[in-house]
Protein backbone atom coordinates (compact mmCIF):
# COMPACT_ATOMS: atom_id res chain seq x y z
CA UNK A 1 0.00 0.00 0.00
CA UNK A 2 2.42 2.53 1.07
CA UNK A 3 4.18 1.69 -2.58
CA UNK A 4 0.97 3.28 -4.20
CA UNK A 5 0.67 5.83 -2.15
CA UNK A 6 3.95 6.88 -2.80
CA UNK A 7 4.16 6.14 -6.43
CA UNK A 8 5.08 9.10 -8.84
CA UNK A 9 1.45 9.59 -10.41
CA UNK A 10 0.02 9.67 -6.51
CA UNK A 11 2.84 12.08 -5.63
CA UNK A 12 1.78 14.34 -7.69
CA UNK A 13 -1.81 14.28 -7.23
CA UNK A 14 -0.74 15.03 -3.50
CA UNK A 15 0.92 18.02 -4.80
CA UNK A 16 -1.79 19.31 -6.65
CA UNK A 17 -4.23 18.60 -3.66
CA UNK A 18 -2.63 20.32 -1.14
CA UNK A 19 -2.24 23.11 -3.43
CA UNK A 20 -5.75 23.29 -4.18
CA UNK A 21 -6.76 22.94 -0.53
CA UNK A 22 -4.85 26.18 0.61
CA UNK A 23 -5.74 28.57 -2.68
CA UNK A 24 -9.25 27.81 -2.09
CA UNK A 25 -9.01 28.21 1.39
CA UNK A 26 -7.03 31.40 0.91
CA UNK A 27 -9.35 32.45 -1.32
CA UNK A 28 -12.06 31.56 0.80
CA UNK A 29 -10.74 33.59 4.09
CA UNK A 30 -10.09 36.05 1.54
CA UNK A 31 -14.16 36.49 0.96
CA UNK A 32 -14.98 36.66 3.96
CA UNK A 33 -12.68 39.02 4.55
CA UNK A 34 -14.55 41.66 2.51
CA UNK A 35 -17.65 40.43 3.97
CA UNK A 36 -16.47 41.44 7.33
CA UNK A 37 -15.39 44.55 6.38
CA UNK A 38 -18.72 45.37 4.40
CA UNK A 39 -20.64 45.73 7.75
CA UNK A 40 -18.33 48.28 9.18
CA UNK A 41 -18.88 51.92 9.89
CA UNK A 42 -17.13 53.85 7.42
CA UNK A 43 -16.61 57.46 6.41
CA UNK A 44 -18.65 59.71 4.39
CA UNK A 45 -18.32 63.17 3.09
CA UNK A 46 -17.71 65.93 5.55
CA UNK A 47 -20.17 68.53 4.63
CA UNK A 48 -18.80 72.26 5.09
CA UNK A 49 -19.50 74.03 8.79
CA UNK A 50 -22.73 75.63 9.60
CA UNK A 51 -24.44 77.07 12.68
CA UNK A 52 -24.82 74.61 15.34
CA UNK A 53 -28.81 76.06 15.69
CA UNK A 54 -29.51 75.17 11.90
CA UNK A 55 -28.39 71.18 12.92
CA UNK A 56 -29.86 70.97 16.05
CA UNK A 57 -32.60 72.83 17.38
CA UNK A 58 -33.76 74.00 20.63
CA UNK A 59 -35.16 71.43 23.25
CA UNK A 60 -34.48 68.54 21.04
CA UNK A 61 -32.63 66.01 20.75
CA UNK A 62 -29.73 65.52 18.57
CA UNK A 63 -30.56 64.11 15.02
CA UNK A 64 -28.63 61.06 13.80
CA UNK A 65 -27.76 63.21 11.07
CA UNK A 66 -26.08 65.98 12.77
CA UNK A 67 -23.86 63.55 14.77
CA UNK A 68 -19.95 64.62 14.07
CA UNK A 69 -21.06 66.94 11.51
CA UNK A 70 -18.68 70.45 11.75
CA UNK A 71 -20.53 73.27 13.39
CA UNK A 72 -19.79 76.85 14.48
CA UNK A 73 -21.21 78.80 17.47
CA UNK A 74 -20.55 82.05 19.46
CA UNK A 75 -21.36 83.00 22.96
CA UNK A 76 -19.86 83.27 26.07
CA UNK A 77 -18.41 80.81 28.24
CA UNK A 78 -19.43 80.55 31.75
CA UNK A 79 -16.78 79.98 33.39
CA UNK A 80 -18.23 79.40 37.07
CA UNK A 81 -19.67 75.93 35.47
CA UNK A 82 -16.75 74.60 33.97
CA UNK A 83 -16.33 70.97 34.96
CA UNK A 84 -13.14 68.20 34.53
CA UNK A 85 -14.27 64.90 32.19
CA UNK A 86 -12.12 62.78 35.11
CA UNK A 87 -9.78 59.66 33.65
CA UNK A 88 -10.53 60.60 29.80
CA UNK A 89 -7.96 60.13 26.70
CA UNK A 90 -7.66 62.53 24.07
CA UNK A 91 -10.16 61.30 21.65
CA UNK A 92 -14.03 60.37 21.92
CA UNK A 93 -13.74 56.96 21.03
CA UNK A 94 -12.77 55.63 24.43
CA UNK A 95 -14.32 55.51 27.77
CA UNK A 96 -13.79 56.79 31.05
CA UNK A 97 -12.12 55.45 33.89
CA UNK A 98 -9.76 53.12 31.43
CA UNK A 99 -6.63 54.33 32.75
CA UNK A 100 -6.87 56.10 36.06
CA UNK A 101 -3.62 58.06 34.90
CA UNK A 102 -5.45 59.59 32.50
CA UNK A 103 -5.97 63.37 31.89
CA UNK A 104 -8.77 65.44 31.86
CA UNK A 105 -11.69 66.88 29.37
CA UNK A 106 -12.23 70.66 29.90
CA UNK A 107 -16.02 70.83 29.34
CA UNK A 108 -17.56 74.41 29.77
CA UNK A 109 -20.33 75.48 28.84
CA UNK A 110 -21.53 78.17 26.20
CA UNK A 111 -24.56 80.53 26.65
CA UNK A 112 -26.04 81.20 23.35
CA UNK A 113 -27.68 84.42 22.20
CA UNK A 114 -31.42 82.60 23.02
CA UNK A 115 -29.76 82.03 26.72
CA UNK A 116 -29.27 77.87 26.55
CA UNK A 117 -26.35 76.61 27.42
CA UNK A 118 -24.05 74.48 25.06
CA UNK A 119 -21.57 71.68 26.48
CA UNK A 120 -18.11 72.37 24.85
CA UNK A 121 -15.31 70.33 25.37
CA UNK A 122 -12.22 72.72 25.11
CA UNK A 123 -9.84 70.13 24.90
CA UNK A 124 -7.75 68.18 27.32
CA UNK A 125 -5.28 68.77 29.74
CA UNK A 126 -2.95 66.21 31.28
CA UNK A 127 -3.32 67.99 34.95
CA UNK A 128 -6.53 69.36 37.02
CA UNK A 129 -3.59 72.22 37.18
CA UNK A 130 -2.68 73.08 33.98
CA UNK A 131 -2.79 76.71 33.17
CA UNK A 132 -4.93 75.80 30.04
CA UNK A 133 -7.67 75.42 32.39
CA UNK A 134 -8.55 78.81 32.56
CA UNK A 135 -11.35 79.60 30.70
CA UNK A 136 -11.35 82.44 27.88
CA UNK A 137 -13.22 85.56 28.83
CA UNK A 138 -15.30 87.72 26.55
CA UNK A 139 -17.30 86.46 23.33
CA UNK A 140 -15.76 83.70 21.80
CA UNK A 141 -16.61 81.73 18.53
CA UNK A 142 -16.23 77.78 18.75
CA UNK A 143 -15.67 75.29 15.87
CA UNK A 144 -16.43 71.81 16.75
CA UNK A 145 -18.66 68.52 16.07
CA UNK A 146 -21.39 67.49 17.34
CA UNK A 147 -21.60 64.37 19.18
CA UNK A 148 -24.48 62.40 21.38
CA UNK A 149 -24.84 62.37 24.82
CA UNK A 150 -23.26 59.74 26.49
CA UNK A 151 -24.68 57.10 28.24
CA UNK A 152 -23.98 56.84 32.23
CA UNK A 153 -22.01 53.33 31.67
CA UNK A 154 -19.87 54.87 29.19
CA UNK A 155 -17.22 55.10 32.54
CA UNK A 156 -16.28 52.26 34.41
CA UNK A 157 -17.57 52.39 37.75
CA UNK A 158 -15.39 53.62 40.24
CA UNK A 159 -14.92 52.72 44.30
CA UNK A 160 -14.27 56.26 44.94
CA UNK A 161 -16.73 59.29 43.97
CA UNK A 162 -14.84 61.75 42.18
CA UNK A 163 -13.97 65.39 43.80
CA UNK A 164 -16.13 68.20 43.28
CA UNK A 165 -16.19 69.60 39.81
CA UNK A 166 -15.48 66.45 38.13
CA UNK A 167 -17.65 63.91 36.18
CA UNK A 168 -17.05 60.93 34.88
CA UNK A 169 -19.23 61.51 31.67
CA UNK A 170 -20.71 63.50 29.47
CA UNK A 171 -24.26 63.54 29.78
CA UNK A 172 -27.21 65.71 29.57
CA UNK A 173 -29.11 63.64 31.86
CA UNK A 174 -26.47 63.96 34.47
CA UNK A 175 -25.43 67.49 33.55
CA UNK A 176 -29.50 68.76 33.97
CA UNK A 177 -28.71 67.76 37.72
CA UNK A 178 -25.51 69.71 37.94
CA UNK A 179 -26.16 72.91 35.65
CA UNK A 180 -29.80 73.53 37.41
CA UNK A 181 -31.72 76.23 36.53
CA UNK A 182 -30.46 76.71 32.82
CA UNK A 183 -32.04 75.74 29.28
CA UNK A 184 -29.03 72.97 28.43
CA UNK A 185 -28.68 71.47 24.55
CA UNK A 186 -28.81 67.69 24.10
CA UNK A 187 -25.16 66.48 23.06
CA UNK A 188 -22.24 68.25 23.07
CA UNK A 189 -19.60 70.05 20.85
CA UNK A 190 -15.90 69.09 20.80
CA UNK A 191 -13.84 71.82 19.60
CA UNK A 192 -11.65 71.03 16.77
CA UNK A 193 -10.02 74.14 16.79
CA UNK A 194 -8.48 76.10 19.40
CA UNK A 195 -10.73 79.08 21.13
CA UNK A 196 -10.02 82.77 20.78
CA UNK A 197 -11.88 85.06 21.83
CA UNK A 198 -13.10 87.27 19.10
CA UNK A 199 -12.26 90.58 18.78
CA UNK A 200 -8.95 90.01 19.40
CA UNK A 201 -5.42 90.52 17.94
CA UNK A 202 -5.95 86.69 17.98
CA UNK A 203 -8.91 86.53 16.17
CA UNK A 204 -7.83 89.02 13.30
CA UNK A 205 -4.87 86.80 12.13
CA UNK A 206 -7.10 83.33 12.78
CA UNK A 207 -9.52 85.17 9.98
CA UNK A 208 -6.43 85.80 8.01
CA UNK A 209 -4.91 82.30 8.04
CA UNK A 210 -8.38 80.95 7.93
CA UNK A 211 -9.45 82.75 4.69
CA UNK A 212 -13.02 84.29 4.09
CA UNK A 213 -14.59 81.32 6.32
CA UNK A 214 -13.28 83.53 9.32
CA UNK A 215 -14.75 81.39 11.99
CA UNK A 216 -12.59 83.05 14.38
CA UNK A 217 -10.88 80.41 15.78
CA UNK A 218 -7.14 78.88 15.24
CA UNK A 219 -7.01 75.73 13.33
CA UNK A 220 -5.63 72.68 15.23
CA UNK A 221 -1.98 72.84 12.67
CA UNK A 222 -1.99 76.73 12.79
CA UNK A 223 0.25 77.28 15.69
CA UNK A 224 -1.18 80.01 18.42
CA UNK A 225 0.58 83.41 18.52
CA UNK A 226 2.72 84.34 22.14
CA UNK A 227 -0.17 85.64 23.81
CA UNK A 228 -2.30 82.98 23.58
CA UNK A 229 0.11 80.29 23.84
CA UNK A 230 0.11 80.09 27.43
CA UNK A 231 -3.66 78.89 27.18
CA UNK A 232 -3.37 76.51 24.31
CA UNK A 233 -5.01 73.22 25.60
CA UNK A 234 -4.30 69.82 23.01
CA UNK A 235 -7.74 69.26 21.21
CA UNK A 236 -9.37 65.77 21.65
CA UNK A 237 -9.68 63.60 18.18
CA UNK A 238 -13.15 63.33 17.13
CA UNK A 239 -13.83 61.32 13.58
CA UNK A 240 -15.76 62.68 10.93
CA UNK A 241 -19.40 61.52 9.98
CA UNK A 242 -19.71 57.86 9.52
CA UNK A 243 -22.10 55.69 8.20
CA UNK A 244 -23.00 51.78 9.57
CA UNK A 245 -22.16 49.51 6.62
CA UNK A 246 -24.73 46.89 5.28
CA UNK A 247 -23.24 43.35 4.81
CA UNK A 248 -22.01 41.88 1.35
CA UNK A 249 -23.95 38.53 1.90
CA UNK A 250 -22.59 38.18 -1.86
CA UNK A 251 -19.09 37.61 -0.70
CA UNK A 252 -20.19 35.66 2.48
CA UNK A 253 -21.79 33.12 -0.01
CA UNK A 254 -18.38 33.25 -2.44
CA UNK A 255 -16.17 32.22 0.89
CA UNK A 256 -18.46 29.28 1.62
CA UNK A 257 -18.66 28.54 -2.31
CA UNK A 258 -14.32 28.39 -2.08
CA UNK A 259 -14.45 26.21 0.96
CA UNK A 260 -17.02 23.57 -0.61
CA UNK A 261 -14.71 23.08 -3.25
CA UNK A 262 -11.43 22.88 -1.10
CA UNK A 263 -13.98 20.10 0.36
CA UNK A 264 -14.92 18.26 -3.03
CA UNK A 265 -11.15 18.29 -3.83
CA UNK A 266 -10.47 16.40 -0.98
CA UNK A 267 -13.22 13.96 -1.56
CA UNK A 268 -11.96 13.28 -5.28
CA UNK A 269 -8.42 12.88 -3.96
CA UNK A 270 -9.42 10.05 -1.25
CA UNK A 271 -11.60 8.32 -4.70
CA UNK A 272 -8.38 8.49 -6.79
CA UNK A 273 -6.39 7.11 -4.08
CA UNK A 274 -8.61 4.25 -2.86
CA UNK A 275 -9.40 3.09 -6.32
CA UNK A 276 -5.62 3.09 -6.99
CA UNK A 277 -4.85 1.32 -3.58
CA UNK A 278 -7.71 -1.28 -4.80
CA UNK A 279 -6.37 -1.80 -8.61
CA UNK A 280 -2.50 -2.53 -7.29
CA UNK A 281 -3.91 -5.16 -5.10
CA UNK A 282 -6.26 -7.05 -7.32
CA UNK A 283 -3.28 -6.71 -9.72
CA UNK A 284 -1.23 -8.58 -7.31
CA UNK A 285 -3.79 -10.94 -6.61
CA UNK A 286 -4.49 -12.13 -10.47
CA UNK A 287 -0.77 -12.42 -11.30
CA UNK A 288 0.31 -16.38 -11.68
CA UNK A 289 1.59 -18.14 -8.91
CA UNK A 290 5.30 -19.16 -9.93
CA UNK A 291 5.86 -23.40 -10.81
CA UNK A 292 6.57 -25.80 -8.07
CA UNK A 293 9.27 -27.74 -8.85
CA UNK A 294 8.62 -31.82 -8.44
CA UNK A 295 11.49 -33.34 -5.47
CA UNK A 296 10.62 -37.07 -6.48
CA UNK A 297 13.69 -38.56 -8.19
CA UNK A 298 12.69 -39.74 -11.46
CA UNK A 299 13.20 -43.71 -12.03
Amino acid sequence: MLRTLFSPRLVGLHLVTIGVLISFTLLGRWQLGVFEESGRPHAVGDPAPVALSTLVQADRRVPAEALSRRVTAEGTFDASRQLLVAERAPTVETGGGADRNAGYWLLTPLRLADGRLVPIVRGWVASATDPAVAVPQGTVRVAGRVQPSEPSDFAKRRTAPLPQGQVATVSTAELINVWSGVRLQDGFVVATEQVIPTGTAQDATARAQNGAAGNGAVRSGTPPSASARGQAVRLVDVPGPMVSGGFTWRNLAYAAQWWIFAAFAVFMWFHFVRDAVRADRETEDESPAAPVLDATPQA
